[in-house]
């Protein structure tokens, strides 16, 4: 029921977020499907992550590129089951541009992303998430910038749940970039910094509450956990800068460090603490094609031959597909 104060554009806006509520409403009535999209460090525990929540009893294989799986949950008796599809990144951040292929406009309302960092490297740690979270973040806007050239009013619904977990006097409002779509931070191999067995089932109970919100759409755990002796439990938007304070670092003089903000200059503080490696993850990444312990001189000619054959057939098709566009245009 519109309020006398009310303008035309709030009823409007009213009037568009009903029939969007009304629609989802009728989607659950259905089968519905999500994406789970799953990126972080090498051997960082990703596929165990995945293999436990779906309770599959299977080695981990360490993933190559970009491997995909699903999962099945049924609603209730004799009603179709939802289906979460679950990606996986492989080759940490070397292999990032693969995000473009589980990042589309068809998944991108229902899509969320899993961050998993490895809490046994701490000098990669920083730098890891930096580079996936914004290589992933351009995908995403990139995404979201083609489906509103289509479909407005999903972008600006999809723009809008990102500060659906704030309050409006939350303290770090005028901080906040939010993520375009729902994001986790997993940090796994914790059980290295402890005293007991990674098989602790608070903490995988935690995590199962986590990945059935994001694959099949269930409540969202509320519960927090900020004990710096405990694994940490941060929902979004439960937490923080002005309660987590100022970095722990008794040897710096923070006052000498130029930051633009608190997360700047808890970067700044971490990476003195934790300098990064000169190394890459792209070293790590070898073409066997192109290793000399596995040459074999006919095998390596014809590969020769075909790539010359691949860059030339690119060539001709870029040609071509200009002339259309310009025979378009006329």
């Amino acid at each position: 029921m519109p309020r006398p104060s009310d303008t035309l554009w709030d009823i409007a806006v009213a009037q568009v977020s009903k029939k969007h509520e009304e629609k989802e409403n009728e989607e659950d009535l259905e089968v519905r499907e999500r994406s789970v999209f799953f990126l972080g460090n090498k051997s960082g525990g990703k596929t165990t992550i995945i293999l436990r929540f779906l309770d599959r009893d299977e080695v981990p294989k360490p993933t190559l590129a970009l491997e995909y799986t699903f999962g099945r949950r049924a609603k209730g008796h004799n009603t179709p089951k939802d289906i979460a599809h679950f990606w996986e990144l492989g080759g940490g951040t070397s292999l990032s541009d693969l995000a473009q292929i589980p990042i589309t406009i068809d998944s991108i309302r229902r899509l969320s992303i899993v961050l998993v960092l490895d809490l046994s490297k701490p000098n990669d740690l920083w730098t890891s998430m930096e580079k996936l979270l914004i290589g992933t973040r351009n995908h995403i806007n990139t995404t979201l910038n083609e489906l509103g050239r289509k479909d407005s009013i999903n972008v600006n619904d999809i723009k809008q749940r990102t500060w659906k977990t704030l309050q409006r006097n939350h303290p770090d409002w005028e901080l906040i970039d939010p993520f375009p779509i729902p994001l986790v931070i997993i940090g796994s191999k914790y059980d290295i910094f402890q005293f007991f067995s990674n098989k602790a089932e608070s903490t995988i109970s935690k995590m199962r509450t986590i990945l059935n919100h994001l694959a099949f759409g269930t409540d969202r755990s509320k519960t927090v956990s900020v004990e710096y002796n405990k694994p940490l439990f941060v929902p979004a938007g439960l937490d923080s800068l002005s309660l987590i304070g100022s970095p722990p670092a008794a040897e710096v003089d923070l006052g000498k460090i130029n930051a633009r903000n608190p997360i700047d200059l808890w970067k700044k503080v971490y990476e003195r603490l934790f300098p990064t490696e000169n190394t890459s993850e792209l070293k790590d990444i070898r073409d066997p094609a192109k290793d000399p312990q596995y040459a074999e001189p006919e095998v390596d000619t014809m590969r020769t031959q075909k790539d010359q054959e691949l860059e030339q057939y690119k060539r001709n098709a870029s040609k071509s597909w200009k002339e259309m566009q310009f025979d378009t245009r006329r």
